[in-house]
């Protein structure tokens, strides 16, 4: 589709004002502290795939995250459970104890992926608020209909266009009436509650998330913490709510405490009311996923976990090497045997990354390569106070156990792409980003919806939408080509 791209960029000057202006306005936004807002840009220049391969992906997500699941199954009933447990928040934990043996239906999980070659590398998965179905909407839906209207596509077919690209939000909406018609025999909620923090950092993503729910013919609402109650319910300012869709981290609850939700998230399944997702930071935590990549080398693990040859097939063709990082022999990223795993890493900077195992916002995330440039320096200074050598990082890095310590993985090259990042004042500015592909799934549902994905672009490699960077429109190749034809017809 370069002749697409090639079009959009010779036009990007003019569609990039009402690009920015429509994406902001929708909910392409990060939310501060204080309820003020800043936008989150997206680009003129769309990642473009097959539908086929969107849906391979999110096939190969789903595999992975049950795999995921899994394995924090085999851990935490395994003599090696307190690894686990030990990277989870004092609330984190409690409520795992609680409830890891019920908590196998993820309505949601979110697979991170760099692209090589054409060929997707898992980083990690997201399964506590695995977030952004709304921010992909938004930047796809304002995508095409700003394009579409500026190619003069017809505009009563535009909602068919939008219908073809698919909906993450649409997704969202089916897994979790899937999830309460698991739980309650068949039947479907009459009201379903967003739970969030008041201005949550990505609140005016949920806004447009629960506008999409009414649409689709939810009684929907967005309610925070300090407003629940109930005996036997769910309720929020008089109203019972049959199901609710948890967009809150655990720990969170340990900066404001509510003991009623911490209660209400320590039974699983819901009897107050369905949630989705029940708590699952042992998933989230980056050792699980280095036990994923383990498995392949170590037989046991896979079968302790009881993953399925489609499982193991999915972690051998996407899953880099990923270890627990600690000092002792092991089996290299090429299978050779490794005297010291700490000194092979020391060694070879440029081929690893360094990550905490359980953390997020990617704020303890250390790329070899990057070894002695402004931005490593800043990152180590943040971390230990300090600045530090590569070999010194990986000596304080593999005695550091807080959070569940460390994991190694083997680097996954993905150059930069050259894109048209819309400024928020309406301008164009060139950028060259690195773009990571986030593939959606769930886990424990009869059938899986149509998850689609969504793409992030960012001048660092270590991508975070909060922490800064932009959103690119994950637009179909069917959908290309008629906005294309337009084009030419116009």
């Amino acid at each position: 589709m370069q002749e697409f791209i090639d079009v959009l960029r010779s036009q990007a000057r003019h569609i990039a004002p009402d690009l920015a202006r429509l994406a902001y306005q929708r909910g392409l936004a990060v939310t501060r502290p204080d309820g003020t807002t800043r936008p989150i840009p997206i680009t003129a220049t769309p990642v473009v795939l097959d539908a086929a391969e969107i849906r391979r992906r999110a096939e190969l997500s789903a595999r992975l995250s049950s795999a995921t699941v899994k394995m924090a199954q085999a851990q935490l009933q395994g003599p090696d459970a307190e690894a686990l447990l030990g990277a989870l928040s004092p609330l984190e934990r409690v409520l795992a104890e609680r409830t890891w043996r019920q908590s196998t239906r993820l309505a949601t999980t979110r697979v991170d992926y760099f692209v090589a070659g054409g060929t997707p590398w898992a980083l990690e998965v997201n399964a506590t608020i695995p977030a952004m179905q709304g921010y992909s909407d938004i930047a796809a839906r304002t995508f095409i209909e700003v394009v579409g209207r500026y190619f003069r596509y017809p505009e009563k077919a535009l909602h068919a266009l939008l219908s073809l690209n698919g909906s993450n939000a649409l997704a969202l909406y089916r897994s979790l009436l899937d999830g309460y018609a698991a739980e309650r025999n068949g039947r479907m909620p009459d009201t379903v509650a967003l739970l969030c923090r008041r201005n949550d950092a990505q609140i005016t993503e949920l806004r447009w998330l629960c506008e999409r729910f009414r649409e689709f013919g939810a009684d929907a609402d967005l309610v925070h913490p300090d407003e629940v109650s109930g005996d036997d319910a769910f309720v929020a300012h008089g109203k019972k709510y049959d199901l609710v869709y948890r967009h809150l981290f655990v720990r969170r609850l340990e900066e404001s405490p509510s003991l009623w939700v911490e209660d209400f998230l320590g039974t699983v399944p819901g009897k107050k009311a369905v949630f989705l997702n029940p708590p699952a930071s042992q998933v989230e935590v980056k050792l699980t996923f280095a036990r994923l990549s383990q498995a392949l080398a170590e037989p046991a693990l896979a079968e302790a976990a009881q993953l399925t040859g489609e499982e193991l097939e999915a972690v051998r063709a996407s899953v880099p090497w990923t270890r627990v990082f600690q000092p002792g022999p092991t089996r290299g990223p090429d299978g050779e045997q490794v005297e010291d795993m700490v000194a092979l890493v020391a060694a070879t900077p440029a081929r690893f990354v360094l990550k905490r195992s359980w953390d997020y916002g990617g704020r303890a995330v250390f790329l070899g390569r990057s070894a002695g440039t402004v931005p490593y320096t800043e990152r180590v200074q943040a971390a230990y106070g300090a600045p530090m050598t590569w070999a010194e990082l990986c000596a304080r890095t593999a005695a550091d156990r807080a959070g569940g310590g460390f994991v190694v993985q083997e680097v996954v090259d993905s150059p930069p792409e050259d894109h048209l990042l819309c400024e928020p004042n309406g301008t164009v500015l060139p950028a060259s980003f690195f773009v990571d592909y986030s593939a959606y799934a769930s886990v424990g549902l009869a059938r899986q919806p149509a998850w689609g994905g969504v793409c992030r672009g960012s001048l660092s490699e270590i991508v975070n939408i909060v922490g800064g960077g932009g959103v690119l429109p994950l637009i179909t190749t069917e959908v290309a080509s008629k906005l294309l034809m337009a084009w030419k017809a116009f």
